[in-house]
C-alpha cells in the first residue's frame, strides 16, 4: 500500500482532455503513488515550487519537458502510421522534439498502449476471432517483451529526481497474483455415459490404448489426472500466495467441454474451492456474443458459490473491444483478467500494472479494472512449442522484467496442466519452480 498521497507533480498544460486525464492519472496515481495538478497559467506555473513537468511547445525553465503530439486531444479513433524509434535503451513513438527532456510525447505512446487503440482499429483476426501478438505494435518492433510503459515512467521518475532533488514517489512493492482457469475439471470423470463412450471409441479409432486403459482405472476408483486441487493448495498454501479461481460453467460444444452443470461433484467441487478462494466466471466460448448466455453462467456460478462474482476472464481470451467489457460492465463485473495473447508471452497492453479500462468509443474511463497476465502455460507448450527447461527460462525472463519495475505479476494456468498427463507429461514442475523463482530472495 502506498503512503497517504500528496500534491507533488505540477504539469502545465494549455489544453485538457479525457485522455490526458485519464493517462496522467495512471502514470502518477496507479504506478509512481503521487498526486497531480494541472495548471493552465504560465506566471503560476513557473512560480510553482513543487516538481513541474512542461507538457507544451513553449520553452520554460526549470522543469522537465514534455513536447506534447496531436493524439491525445483527438476524438476519433483513426489509423496511424507509427514510426517506432530509440530513446538510450528504449523503443519510442510518437517522437515530438530531440531539445525535450523526454524527447516523444510518453503520455500519448502510453495511452496508446494502455487503451490498446490498435485493437479498436481493423485488423485480421485468428481462428477465434482474436488479435494476435504479431499484429501489434510491441510484437512487430521488439518490446512485446518488456513492460514498457513501466519502464518509461521509471526513467521519467529519474529524471523527476535528477532535477527535483527533494521529489520523492511512494514506492510500490512487487505483487504475484496466481490465476488458474478450470476448462475441464476432470479428465474422465462424470462424463456421462455418451461422452464417455464417444470418448473411447474415438481413442479406439485412433489406436490410443494408453488413453482407454487409463479412463478405466480412473472409471475404477484411480485419481483423475485433472484432479490437481489439493496439490495446488498444498503449493499455494506454502508459498502464502492466495489464487484466483476462474470456472466454466458453459453449454457443453466444441470448445466449452467442462462437465454437465447439474453433476453434483462438479458442483461440490466448486463450493469447495469457493470457501477457501476467490472465485470468478471464466465466460464460455459461446457466451461471448450472447450476452444472455453470459448472464445465465453469472448466476449459475453466483447461485453454486454462493458468493457475489465480481471477476471474470474470457475462455479462450476472446476480446472484441469494446464489446466484451461492456458486457462484463453491464454484468457487474469489477475485475477482468483476459489481457494477454494466447500466440506469445509478453505485455499486451505494455504494462504490468493494473488499470482501469478506457471506453474509446465514448472517450471516458469506466470502472472496470483491468488485470494483464504475461504468462500462460498453455501459450508456452502449444503454443511456443518451448521444452519444460526453456519455458523455464522464458519465465524467468518475464518475472524479472516485472520485478524491476515493482510491477504485478500475473499467471494464467489449468488445473489439467498439472496432471503429467498427455501433451502436459513431464510439465508438473514447471509451476513450482515458477514459484520458487517469484519469492528467490
Amino acid at each position: 500500500m502506498y503512503e497517504k498521497r500528496k500534491p507533488l507533480i505540477h504539469i502545465f498544460a494549455q489544453n485538457e482532455s479525457s485522455r490526458l486525464n485519464y493517462i496522467i492519472k495512471f502514470i502518477f496515481n496507479d504506478i509512481l503513488g503521487t498526486e497531480f495538478s494541472f495548471i493552465s497559467n504560465k506566471a503560476e506555473f513557473e512560480s510553482s515550487s513543487f516538481p513541474k513537468i512542461n507538457y507544451s511547445n513553449e520553452k520554460l525553465e526549470g522543469c522537465i519537458q514534455i513536447v506534447p503530439s496531436d493524439f491525445l486531444f483527438e476524438k476519433s479513433i483513426l489509423q496511424k502510421k507509427i514510426h517506432v524509434g530509440e530513446w538510450e535503451t528504449y523503443k519510442v513513438f510518437f517522437e515530438t522534439s530531440t531539445e525535450a527532456d523526454i524527447p516523444f510525447d510518453v503520455f500519448a505512446a502510453s495511452f496508446y498502449l494502455i487503451s490498446r487503440y490498435e485493437e479498436y482499429l481493423p485488423f485480421s483476426a485468428d481462428q477465434h476471432g482474436r488479435f494476435e501478438a504479431n499484429q501489434s505494435l510491441a510484437g512487430k518492433n521488439g518490446f512485446l517483451h518488456d513492460p514498457i510503459v513501466d519502464q518509461w515512467i521509471c526513467k521519467l521518475s529519474k529524471l523527476l529526481k535528477d532535477k527535483f532533488p527533494k521529489f520523492e514517489t511512494c514506492t510500490r512493492e512487487f505483487k504475484y497474483i496466481p490465476t488458474i482457469d478450470v476448462d475441464n475439471a476432470y479428465a474422465y470423470l462424470y462424463k456421462g455415459t455418451v461422452r464417455t463412450i464417444g470418448a473411447t471409441m474415438r481413442d479406439l479409432f485412433k489406436l490410443d490404448f494408453n488413453e482407454n486403459v487409463k479412463r478405466f482405472q480412473t472409471l475404477k476408483g484411480e485419481k483423475d489426472p485433472f484432479d490437481t486441487y489439493g496439490y495446488l493448495d498444498s503449493l499455494h498454501k506454502q508459498y502464502g500466495v492466495e489464487p484466483l479461481w476462474f470456472f466454466l460453467v458453459g453449454n457443453y460444444n466444441t470448445y466449452d467441454k467442462n462437465l454437465p452443470l447439474n453433476n453434483e461433484s462438479f458442483q461440490d467441487l466448486i463450493k469447495e474451492i469457493s470457501e477457501n478462494a476467490e472465485v470468478g466466471i471464466h465466460p464460455s466460448y459461446e457466451s461471448n456474443e450472447d450476452f444472455e448466455q453470459l448472464k445465465k453462467e453469472f448466476d449459475y456460478l453466483s447461485g453454486i458459490s454462493k458468493k457475489t462474482i465480481t471477476r471474470s476472464r474470457q475462455h479462450y481470451l476472446k476480446l472484441l473491444f469494446n464489446e466484451t467489457y461492456q458486457n462484463l460492465i453491464n454484468l457487474g463485473i469489477k475485475e477482468d483478467y483476459t489481457l494477454g495473447y494466447g500466440s506469445d508471452v509478453g505485455f499486451r497492453a505494455g504494462t504490468c500494472t493494473p488499470f482501469n479500462f478506457y471506453d474509446l468509443y465514448n472517450e471516458k474511463e469506466t470502472e472496470l479494472k483491468i488485470f494483464p497476465f504475461q504468462i500462460m502455460d498453455v501459450t508456452l507448450n502449444e503454443y511456443l512449442k518451448l521444452n519444460v527447461e526453456e519455458a523455464i527460462e522464458k519465465i524467468k525472463s518475464i518475472i524479472q522484467k516485472v520485478k524491476d519495475v515493482n510491477g504485478t505479476f500475473i499467471s494464467l494456468w489449468h488445473n489439467e496442466s498439472l496432471s503429467d498427463h498427455g501433451h502436459w507429461r513431464g510439465w508438473e514442475p514447471v509451476y513450482e519452480k515458477m514459484l520458487e523463482i517469484i519469492f528467490e530472495k
